[in-house]
């Protein structure tokens, strides 16, 4: 499987994503970043989903930058234009949806990416979510979420609260849109990166992509 760059259009003016193409398949998957950028583990993770039948899409919101500098991709996420990113990813998610023909769309992103998994199934109408150690800060709107979702931490986070997660799960289900959060012992941080061996923890990336694939599956291919 192979994964291709390609034009994203979008009112202020084109962007560029890559993305992977399986054969006769119309369920779509965005695929959002981490705080380096599109590095080569995202382009493997958009890979992994065509793999699995979907038409995968990473929108580069960097515009071409990406650093494997912890500094310097500090640098990089503050300076991102959060609406900017998330105006992008609800073009993915149109993109996906009139020109790939996907019938079903929905977002997976990592980190800086978790977080935006959110506030895009805020931004865009998509049938289903997963976010990866990453969740919105306090006070962001989430009203307008209504797909399920499935949220992943390691006991050992860091950056994100999951104490919010939970609390927005648990409010997600009550009104009828079924949220999960699975927090992992013994994981921290970016436990689903296998090309940090200092973050990754194997068993807890292998339960979290099989539920993952579990939960597109039942949502955007069933």
């Amino acid at each position: 499987m192979t994964s291709t760059r390609i034009q994203i259009d979008l009112a202020s003016g084109p962007t560029d994503g890559v993305i992977a193409r399986p054969s006769n398949e119309k369920a779509g998957v965005i695929v959002l970043q981490e705080w380096w950028g599109i590095v080569p583990h995202i382009e493997d993770v958009v890979r992994r989903f065509a793999r699995h039948g979907f038409v995968a899409l990473a929108p580069d919101l960097y515009h071409g930058k990406s650093t494997v500098d912890a500094e310097e991709a500090s640098h990089l996420m503050n300076g991102l234009d959060w609406a900017r990113a998330t105006a992008e990813i609800a073009a993915s998610v149109d993109h996906l949806r009139t020109k790939e023909g996907c019938t079903r769309v929905g977002i997976a992103g990592f980190c800086m990416g978790g977080a935006l998994t959110v506030l895009g199934a805020n931004a865009a109408k998509v049938d289903a979510y997963a976010a990866f150690y990453g969740f919105p800060p306090g006070g962001a709107d989430l009203s307008k979420v209504t797909a399920p979702g499935v949220l992943f931490f390691g006991e050992n986070e860091g950056f994100f609260s999951v104490s919010d997660a939970k609390a927005f799960a648990e409010a997600q289900t009550k009104k009828g849109a079924p949220t999960s959060v699975h927090v992992y012992p013994g994981a921290g941080h970016a436990f689903f990166n296998d090309t940090r061996p200092e973050a990754y923890h194997e068993a807890s990336a292998h339960d979290a992509w099989r539920r993952t694939l579990a939960h597109f599956a039942r949502h955007l291919q069933g």
